[in-house]
């Protein structure tokens, strides 16, 4: 299945034969340090800048209905965001993996998009719609 939107990763993942948990970084769009004007103005138009990690968070499938509900979550945490990124990290048996495990995993995953390597992470916009990178 080709994953499109933030429903079709909830689809995806309730498919698979081991409960998962998902991860999800946050991350606000940002001006470079010492842009240049053409940097300025990419930004400006809304293109460009660097996607600096501000939030990161896991859930269970359970805990996920749509991405209405985890837009509405993280407003309450007042971090602002253009960008969420996620994962997925499967269970072992009949039970997803607990926050506790997933903290190791979600800190690499910040990790790797501090270093801009994010290829390997689905990226959606706020309203739920993947967002590709070029």
């Amino acid at each position: 299945m080709s994953i499109s939107s933030f429903a079709d990763l909830l689809t995806e993942a309730r498919r698979q034969p081991e409960p998962q948990r998902l991860l999800f970084v946050f991350a606000r769009a940002e001006l470079p340090d010492h842009p240049s004007a053409a940097q300025r103005e990419r930004f400006e138009r809304g293109e460009g800048g660097v996607l600096m990690p501000v939030l990161c968070v896991d859930k269970t499938l359970d805990e996920l209905s749509d991405m209405a509900a985890l837009v509405e979550e993280s407003r309450r945490t007042e971090v602002e965001w253009d960008i969420v990124f996620a994962a997925a990290l499967a269970g072992d048996g009949h039970e997803p993996p607990s926050s506790d495990e997933a903290e190791l995993p979600l800190q690499r995953m910040v990790e790797s998009l501090q270093q801009g390597t994010i290829d390997n992470f689905l990226a959606f916009d706020r309203q739920g719609d993947t967002v590709s990178f070029h």
